[in-house]
């Protein structure tokens, strides 16, 4: 399904070490960035490590307990909440969604990329405290009435449900000139194309290169 537009084969020089970047896609329900996070984490080139959030919302019939997200009672998601444990929260629908802190800050370390699938309330948490480290891509519908299309097609949520997300969509795509990138996802594969592009770009950044400096002093001592 995915096309093969973009190669992220070559976006780390070999012999230059780089941190981790994070990589978060932001949406209204049905707007695609759960389609789109997945298609990333599938994608063997894209090198993309999963964040898996937890949340205290019942799961859909489609999703899987620790891949989709890790379901919790509210009990526990407070005390991880309470002990620091997470690098961001948020109450959305009346159920609350969360992603744990130390998994990410190893892997950033270590130089993995990860994908985050998260609203505009922990993307700003998270650039606070890791501000460095992010890029935030916010995915639009095409139209409003596509969005609608999309979430009475997926046939998991009442009609009172929908109702309150698309309610909710448009304080969400209220902002949007937060986020670094915007894609409208009218066709997942030029979406899907557009963001490989902007982690291939992302990954050259100078600042992120940590090795960088480096490399270019041995250049620069090269006699040939």
């Amino acid at each position: 399904m995915w096309s093969d537009e973009v190669s992220l084969e070559a976006a780390a020089p070999v012999g230059i070490a780089r941190r981790g970047l994070v990589l978060i896609l932001s949406s209204p329900s049905g707007a695609g960035k759960t389609s789109l996070t997945r298609a990333l984490s599938e994608d063997k080139d894209a090198g993309l490590s999963v964040s898996v959030s937890v949340t205290t919302r019942a799961k859909r019939p489609s999703e899987i307990d620790g891949r989709d997200y890790s379901f919790i009672e509210v009990e526990d998601f407070l005390s991880l909440r309470d002990r620091g444990d997470l690098l961001e929260w948020a109450e959305v629908h009346g159920n609350f969604y969360g992603t744990p802190r130390r998994p990410v800050e190893r892997a950033l370390g270590a130089g993995t990329d990860m994908i985050f699938d998260i609203d505009y309330q922990g993307t700003r948490q998270v650039r606070e405290k890791i501000g460095a480290d992010v890029v935030t891509v916010f995915i639009l519908p095409p139209s409003m009435g596509e969005l609608k299309h999309r979430l009475e097609r997926r046939a998991e949520d009442s009609r009172d449900t929908i109702e309150r997300r698309l309610a909710n969509a448009r304080v969400e795509i209220e902002r949007w000139s937060e986020y670094d990138y915007c894609i409208v996802n009218e066709d997942l594969d030029r979406s899907f194309n557009a963001l490989k592009a902007i982690l291939a770009a992302e990954r050259q950044r100078r600042e992120r290169q940590t090795g960088l400096t480096a490399f270019v002093q041995g250049l620069l001592a090269e006699r040939v």
